[in-house]
């Protein structure tokens, strides 16, 4: 489905949502299609809207380690000072569970995330765009700030490991943060 309709409807995003995930559709819910739709939708308004809240989207290839837990800090620290998106090129099953551990163990739950694509109309809402070090290719829209952060794959990882990765996406995200002013 083509989406260049200036504001296609809710049952349109959805259709294309689900041709999008194509033959994973049947991997996803019922209620994550419908976040997904819902995330695209939003950054297609803040697309069309003048705002001054930053945006921005972690992208790994499986979306399911690195991206997931940079967003979880960014959401977490910014709260409602920023909208956060993440996604991959080649979104993995389920989200790490030793990347969930984590993140618990610092007080942020990312359990009730899922990996997903990231699309053009997320990516184009974005003001920041963060590679997680991993070869991902974005696509390029101009006056966009993008980023590469050179970050271990905690796939595979085990726990004492992937705590090292997420210190230092701590790390990066509240820098990425006090750098867009959110504070």
């Amino acid at each position: 489905m083509n989406l260049g309709t200036p504001n296609p409807s809710v049952a349109e995003l959805r259709e294309a949502t689900v041709e999008l995930l194509a033959d994973r559709a049947a991997d996803y819910s019922q209620s994550q299609i419908d976040r997904f739709t819902a995330q695209r939708a939003r950054a297609m308004d803040l697309q069309a809207a003048d705002t001054k809240v930053p945006t921005m989207i972690f992208v790994c290839v499986h979306n399911a380690g690195r991206s997931q837990m940079s967003a979880g800090f960014a959401r977490h620290l910014a709260g409602d000072r920023a909208v956060v998106f993440s996604g991959g090129s080649n979104p993995g099953p389920v989200i790490n569970p030793v990347a969930v551990e984590a993140m618990a163990e610092v007080g942020i739950d990312i359990s009730d995330q899922f990996p997903v694509p990231f699309t053009d109309e997320i990516v184009e809402a974005c003001d920041v765009v963060v590679t997680m070090g991993c070869g991902d290719v974005c696509p390029f829209f101009p006056g966009k700030r993008y980023l590469d952060w050179d970050l271990v794959d905690p796939h595979g990882q085990d726990l004492p490991a992937v705590r090292i990765v997420r210190d230092e996406i701590q790390r990066l995200v509240t820098d990425l943060l006090s750098d867009l002013g959110v504070h």
